[in-house]
Parts: structure tokens; C-alpha cells; sequence
């Protein structure tokens, strides 16, 4: 689990401590190149590099969460959210097979490049052959059901402001108080802005081993949102050595004067920055 000082703020600081990632193709000198950004419906092996400054294939990469990269696949409906993890080759190309079925679909690559300050979040868009059937928006969830599992969800998301959202996992009627270390948490937490897949990474208070962190039922999270708006949320944790994703739709609430005043104090105002990577 990294801390804030692994982590360049400067670029996000300027919009208050909340700007979403993946919203470009390229960024510092880095760049998401797809092999195909046309893919057949069904279970596709999807293969990428990420392109440097110097036009070359990167290479090398600073674990984050135990991995190098984080590969999220979502429809822009956002429907058939994936979270994988890819596996590349000794020339820089990454390959993961992902579920896809037709429509408009957003990639994001997840990645802190040696010899780069910060994690950053790339996102490229693909198209997926087929008749798409759009699905409208989930409503306003507080409880999702996964099989056996039910996840609730309390707290707030906030404009401007680090609030706590804290999920609560039980099956079948139980709190489950055996939850298992996933990427070095007990959950990993990824938000989208609805409209645009903005997009949002944060990581829960604490961590296992730590002496405090009891692994479930709850798991807290320090979020804020970027804007007013819907987002989607979408819960990745481990039980019984299977990972499920409880997925949640939360509208914003109303910015309160704290926040106002916090926007304006600028960053220094908080010890949370969480703009694409909030960790705790």
C-alpha cells in the first residue's frame, strides 16, 4: 500500500484535489496504444502498449497495489465493469482477455512508469461489433446483491469534498468478518462520472496487518467527487477466495459551506487528495 508521497499531486492540485483520470489518451509523454480499437463480442484477448516520449514501448513499472498495471474495461453504459490485470511481454505488450459485448466500450490503463513522479490513468475508447442493446442507468443504490452477498452502502459523495463511504458486506444475513487482502485491502473502490467515465480510484483507511483494520464487515473509503453529478461505483473485494463487484449508482449531494470554504483554501486545506488515486 503506497502513501501520498509516492504520488505526484501537482497535476490534479490545481483542480482542488479532485480531478477525474482516464478523460485522455495521453498524458505526460505517455500515451494508451490499442492494437484494435474494433473487437468482436464474446471473450477477446485485448493487447496494448503504453508509449513514451521516446516513441518506445514502456517497459518498466512501479508496482502499485501489487500489480503494474490495472486494466479497467466498462461500457459506457457502464455496464460489464472489469477489473483485471494484464501480463506483458519483454517488448512492452500487454495482453488480457476481457468479456465484451457490443456497444461503445472505455479501456483505462493504470500505471506508474519508471522514472515518472506519479501514477497516472490513460482511457481509449473501442467499438465492439454487434447489436448494442443499451441498458438505462441503474437507480440510486444503497444495496447491492452479488449471489449469497449483500453490500450496503452509507455515506456521501460530496463536490470538492473528502467524505467517507463506508460498505458493509454480509451473506446471507451475516456480517462477513473474514474478508481476504485484495491488491493489498480488503476492497478496492473505482468510481465513474456518469456522462463522461470520469474517473475516480480510491482505496479504503487502512490496510490488513496493520493492527486496526479488521478485515470486514466494513470497509472505508475516503472519496471525493470532481463535480456535482451521478456516478457509478463499483466494489471489488474477496471472500472465500473469489473476487466479487457490487456495484452502486449515487448521486451527489448538495455542496455545503465547509466544502465552498474548502475549495477555495485550495489543496493545502486537506491531508486527502483524492483525484485519481486516493490511498490510505
Amino acid at each position: 500500500m503506497t502513501n501520498h508521497s509516492g504520488h505526484d499531486m501537482t497535476s490534479h492540485s490545481r483542480h482542488g484535489g479532485a480531478r477525474p483520470g482516464g478523460l485522455s489518451v495521453s498524458e505526460n509523454g505517455y500515451t494508451l496504444d490499442l492494437d484494435s480499437t474494433i473487437l468482436s463480442t464474446g471473450t477477446q484477448t485485448v493487447t496494448f502498449r503504453v508509449i513514451g516520449s521516446d516513441g518506445q514501448p514502456v517497459t518498466e513499472f512501479t508496482p502499485e497495489h501489487e500489480k503494474e498495471l490495472h486494466f479497467i474495461a466498462v461500457r459506457r453504459d457502464t455496464t460489464g465493469f472489469q477489473h483485471v490485470h494484464p501480463v506483458m511481454d519483454e517488448e512492452g505488450t500487454w495482453s488480457i482477455e476481457v468479456a465484451l459485448k457490443p456497444g461503445d466500450w472505455r479501456f483505462f490503463a493504470d500505471v506508474h512508469p519508471v522514472g515518472h513522479d506519479a501514477t497516472m490513468t490513460l482511457g481509449i475508447d473501442a467499438s465492439v461489433a454487434g447489436r448494442y442493446d443499451p441498458q438505462p442507468l441503474p437507480e440510486d443504490t444503497r444495496t447491492a446483491h452479488v449471489g449469497e452477498y449483500s453490500v450496503t452502502l452509507d455515506g456521501e459523495l460530496a463536490p470538492g469534498e473528502a467524505s467517507d463511504l463506508t460498505l458493509t458486506v454480509s451473506r446471507n444475513g451475516q456480517p462477513v468478518t473474514d474478508l481476504q487482502p485484495y491488491l493489498g485491502a480488503y476492497g478496492h473502490l473505482v468510481a465513474l462520472r456518469v456522462g463522461d467515465l470520469g474517473y475516480l480510484h480510491v482505496h479504503p483507511d487502512g490496510e490488513p496487518g496493520d493492527g486496526t483494520t479488521a478485515p470486514g464487515p466494513e470497509i472505508t473509503f475516503m472519496a471525493a467527487a470532481p463535480s456535482g453529478g451521478t456516478y457509478r461505483l463499483y466494489l471489488d473485494f474477496q471472500h472465500n477466495d473469489v473476487v466479487r463487484t457490487a456495484e452502486f449508482t449515487v448521486r451527489t449531494t448538495a455542496t455545503t459551506a465547509h466544502s465552498d470554504a474548502a475549495s477555495q483554501a485550495g489543496p493545502e486545506h486537506t491531508g486527502h487528495h483524492p483525484g485519481n488515486h486516493a490511498h490510505h
